[in-house]
């Protein structure tokens, strides 16, 4: 069986609620073999297991706190201990459940955090959600927004040896550290109008790309939704740019997210 693994998506998000039966079904007709389902507060850790229920074996849970809290109307800021220590027992509750956790990661965009003391809170939670991956021999599935080197030396630091580091932002060259330390790289349909993931694609091995949609964000089109129906315009484009067939790229990144996913091959035979 040949398919697509969609590595991270926030397949919870209310965009998909009053359709998530047609969601799935799409994403099954479009070849997708699992979807990575992360979290990104507490609030949303139940919903995120209810799915993985109701979808068994297709909707794999993740949960995580994101270095980017607050919902609207709620403005958003940076993470703090306090939305750790909220996330904490139920990360421990659900633990045999998990896939891996996240969404976790560092976020330095200036509106987010303005301080040295905000980036500092980022790192100590990104450090507490290391250690109970270690602890559970999980992978962590990783946000870097404007923090690409940051996230890379501070994984490196922690020993951590499993990563997939989400819709990187950062220069090639930086990414090649973490290839280096044998972490991982989605891309999402939006590098087909992403000039910077183009370029990220173009030198990172294939033997260490891996898919996602992101879905709700980071679609082909700007402010429309995305669906993981969407995984194969990633493959696609990534055959383009890298001169190789559509098929081989399908096979490697389904193979890579099997080896970052272990659990995952005890449902996925390919």
């Amino acid at each position: 069986m040949t398919g697509f693994i969609d590595c991270h998506c926030h397949i919870s998000a209310r965009d998909f609620d009053n359709d998530i039966e047609d969601v799935i079904e799409n994403s099954k007709q479009a070849g997708i073999l699992a979807l990575v389902a992360v979290a990104e507060h507490a609030g949303e850790f139940e919903k995120i297991i209810q799915l993985s229920e109701r979808f068994p074996g297709f909707v794999w849970p993740c949960l995580g706190v994101h270095p980017v809290q607050g919902a609207p109307p709620d403005p958003q800021r940076g993470v703090t201990m306090e939305d750790f220590d909220a996330a904490l027992p139920l990360i421990e509750k659900f633990q045999d459940c998990l896939l891996a956790i996240g969404e976790v990661g560092l976020d330095f965009t200036p509106r987010f955090v303005s301080s040295d003391r905000g980036k500092d809170e980022q790192r100590e939670v990104l450090v507490r959600q290391v250690e109970i991956a270690k602890r559970l021999d999980l992978p962590l599935n990783v946000h870097s927004r404007s923090a690409g080197r940051p996230t890379i030396h501070l994984l490196k630091e922690q020993g951590v040896e499993k990563a997939l580091l989400h819709a990187f932002d950062g220069k090639p060259s930086v990414a090649m550290e973490g290839v280096k330390a044998g972490y991982f790289f989605s891309i999402p349909p939006s590098i087909i109008r992403s000039e910077q993931k183009q370029k990220l694609v173009k030198q990172l091995p294939l033997e260490s790309i891996c898919l996602e949609t992101d879905s709700p964000a980071l679609g082909p089109e700007k402010q429309v939704r995305n669906e993981p129906r969407n995984i194969a315009v990633c493959a696609e484009f990534i055959a383009k740019v890298k001169g190789v067939p559509l098929e081989r790229v399908v096979e490697v990144t389904t193979q890579n997210a099997l080896r970052l996913f272990p659990k995952l091959r005890a449902c996925i035979r390919v």
